[in-house]
């Protein structure tokens, strides 16, 4: 599901994230673990349904003597194309958790090339929490983790592709609880490691398609009217679908237009139906003049690819 999007050697290359679970026995919910005292680097936690000390369950995870756990451990896996269409994925992981900050995985990556290399934003999971790190790599073979760049809990971070006001700049989705909900975040940088200037920039609308929580997509996309970014967003019943919000070119804190209506939506069946249902989900495109090849993921179960026109997402905003 959920793959970050790029291109090289003349290719098309997709970062999937692919999840893998225990199998879910009558009577028991399971979680996958990295561990490296393991066999085989993973062991499984098996509760019983009955026991009292299990908390909330649903399909993605439950919660066990205070600690919350997912039902599947997530690792990336390339896979590569021709014509951006026919992909074929690499024979094994690429990219796998490692260290305490990424016991259950990693996910959700978005690829942007930035000053010569590739810079991989994604979520990395824990029983600690939720954050964001970055990893870079110039050739796809090699590659250097940089840690955390944002802590618990954050996720959906994406980079802008150049310098504004001599900084870099990044969208995130910091959120917890307590006052406050799942918003999108603007943050700035001197060297792509050390953030500050944490401002909010996009809240959940009530009664709206986004009401509940909001996150990022891909890169910002540069057009002359201004930064072009495609958000997800959940309303009443978790049903995920896309939109647009469109920022200053000089101050990306600045929201010029968001779209009042989806401009995607899940209504095939593949979209609607699945592991986690009613979800398109993307972090991943290619554009090419006015088309952005759209890469996303449909109920957590599928990687599905779409085509939109940049002028025809600006006129929904206008």
């Amino acid at each position: 599901m959920n793959p970050g999007a790029f291109t090289h050697g003349g290719s098309a290359g997709l970062l999937i994230r692919v999840a893998e679970g225990a199998i879910q026995e009558p009577g028991w919910v399971s979680a996958p673990v990295l561990d490296p005292a393991a066999e085989g680097g993973v062991r499984v936690l098996r509760v019983r349904k009955d026991d009292p000390e299990l908390g909330k369950a649903e399909p993605r995870g439950f919660e066990y003597r205070g600690r919350g756990y997912l039902t599947t451990l997530s690792h990336l896996r390339l896979a590569w194309s021709t014509d951006g269409i026919h992909f074929v994925p690499e024979d094994r992981p690429l990219l796998m958790g490692e260290g305490p900050d990424e016991t259950f995985g990693i996910e959700d990556c978005r690829v942007e090339f930035v000053e010569g290399s590739y810079r991989l934003t994604y979520t990395a999971v824990s029983e600690a929490g939720v954050a964001v790190g970055l990893i870079s790599t110039a050739d796809w073979k090699n590659f250097t983790r940089h840690g955390l760049i944002f802590p618990p809990h954050n996720k959906d971070a994406a980079l802008f592709p150049e310098k504004i006001q001599n900084s870099w700049w990044a969208l995130h989705r910091p959120s917890g609880l307590g006052p406050g909900g799942h918003y999108i975040w603007l943050s700035r940088s001197p060297d792509l490691l050390h953030w500050g200037g944490h401002t909010c920039l996009a809240k959940t609308r009530p009664g709206m398609w986004d009401s509940e929580r909001i996150g990022a997509g891909a890169a910002p996309i540069k057009t002359p009217q201004g930064w072009l970014e495609i958000y997800h967003g959940a309303g009443h019943g978790a049903r995920y679908c896309l939109g647009a919000l469109l920022l200053d070119l000089a101050e990306p804190g600045k929201v010029l237009a968001r779209s009042e209506n989806p401009i995607m939506e899940p209504l095939e069946d593949y979209e609607k139906k699945g592991f986690f249902g009613n979800v398109v989900f993307s972090n991943g495109q290619i554009v090419r003049g006015d088309t952005i090849t759209l890469y996303y993921g449909a109920s957590d179960s599928v990687v599905c690819g779409a085509t939109l026109s940049i002028s025809e997402i600006m006129q929904s905003l206008s």
